[in-house]
């Protein structure tokens, strides 16, 4: 398993503690000692290694099992932030509403730019046969500009309706609390690169927690998700 190559560990540990550090929200010290638990004795850079390694990995392999669930129809975008070197940034997500997130991008700037490179990116993933009927914001006018410079842009395409009612994002709004609570462990990132490499993995790990891959687990629990993940990796033992 090349994946793994000098690693030192079977990747099923490795993929064991990437998946519990970015599901359960817990500090790496904490996962020190999960992990001692089970006769590993693994250090906490070692594991944080294995999170910037491994959890982007783990999102992009994951990306075609989305499919079925692409977003459609009517979206809900919305930006959090994440303290990155004691500064904030941001991160825009987009999902649908019956709360599933698909689409994030993290940015040191909250602008028109940040906010048109984010939908282009949203857009650009989505299946082409079902783009977005409506894209609903909060009253941040950046939205408004960023969705007018896509239409533009898609002279083709039947333009994207923009709708900037508060209480209709309450939905995606309600869920950055629940991404919060897996990031306040971390103490804070300190580059940009390592912050959105763990955001992925947290991300990913979300959709599972609500069904989003459901469909391909080879078996039922959790124990379907794993195998799936291990799965992505080569690794069929499990």
């Amino acid at each position: 398993m090349t994946d793994f190559k000098w690693r030192h560990f079977a990747g099923e540990v490795i993929l064991s503690g990437v998946r519990w550090y970015c599901k359960y929200g817990i500090s790496y010290c904490d996962l020190v000692e999960m992990m001692e638990e089970r006769g590993i004795a693994v250090d906490h850079t070692t594991l944080y290694r294995w999170v910037q390694k491994y959890a982007p990995e783990i999102e992009k392999r994951l990306c075609w099992h989305r499919r079925g669930h692409e977003l459609q129809g009517s979206w809900r975008v919305d930006e959090t932030y994440v303290k990155v070197k004691g500064a904030w940034k941001y991160l825009y997500r987009a999902g649908e509403q019956p709360g599933r997130y698909d689409r994030f991008y993290l940015s040191s700037t909250r602008n028109i730019s940040a906010a048109t490179i984010f939908l282009k990116k949203a857009l650009g993933g989505a299946r082409a046969s079902q783009p977005p009927e409506s894209i609903t914001t909060d009253k941040n006018p950046t939205y408004q500009a960023a969705i007018r410079r896509i239409n533009e842009q898609r002279v083709e395409e039947p333009p994207i309706m923009h709708r900037d009612v508060k209480y209709l994002n309450n939905v995606i709004a309600a869920d950055h609390g629940k991404l919060k609570r897996l990031i306040k462990p971390t103490l804070g990132f300190k580059t940009m690169k390592s912050a959105y490499a763990t955001l992925k993995g947290f991300e990913v790990m979300r959709m599972f927690r609500k069904g989003q891959f459901a469909c391909w687990y080879p078996d039922e629990g959790v124990m379907g998700e794993v195998r799936l993940i291990n799965r992505q990796f080569g690794i069929y033992g499990a």
